[in-house]
């Protein structure tokens, strides 16, 4: 089906033409989404991303009577700027692991702790460094992103990945 049909379908069956369009432009949709926030966002994330860029479409087409030049355009544009809110959201409520987490994985045994800072140092540069200014000295994140000239939520991205590679290093026994 082409555009046109496509449109003429959603003015005379919204939700049949609704389904012929996520039929026809998901893995569109998907890899747009995919390629911006496979960084940040779990996969159901990324799917739920995804379905609301199609309800949005629909919302806004619906809105303005179905009258769009291309719906592929329109897709691309919903698809880039709800990943743009996405990734700003995801970076703000970045599901950082606090000194707390990382706590329960340091003990009096010096061995064990031993074993925590061979696993940030096997992280390589600059994460190393970021964890132990971060973890060890206290930094705040935005002083130390300013101190080693790196994008905020860059250096967010980088503590969030590390925790999770860290908290598996520890669990397997590295």
């Amino acid at each position: 089906m082409n555009d046109n049909e496509l449109l003429e379908l959603l003015r005379s069956e919204p939700e049949r033409g609704l389904a012929q369009i996520v039929a026809n432009y998901s893995a569109y949709v998907y890899t747009i989404a995919y390629s911006r926030l496979s960084d940040v966002c779990s996969r159901e994330d990324i799917e739920e991303v995804v379905s609301d860029i199609f309800l949005n479409f629909y919302n806004i087409g619906k809105q303005n009577g179905f009258e769009i030049r291309s719906v592929k355009a329109m897709l691309s544009v919903i698809a880039k700027r709800r990943c743009i809110d996405s990734f700003r959201s995801q970076s703000n409520r970045e599901q950082m692991a606090s000194y707390d987490d990382l706590e329960n994985y340091i003990s009096d045994d010096f061995a064990d702790n031993a074993r925590l800072l061979e696993a940030i140092s096997s992280l390589g540069e600059p994460d190393s460094s970021i964890f132990v200014r971060k973890y060890y000295f206290g930094q705040k994140n935005t002083d130390i992103a300013k101190d080693i000239g790196m994008n905020i939520n860059t250096l967010n991205t980088r503590l969030s990945r590390g925790l999770k590679k860290l908290r598996k290093m520890l669990e397997e026994g590295m």
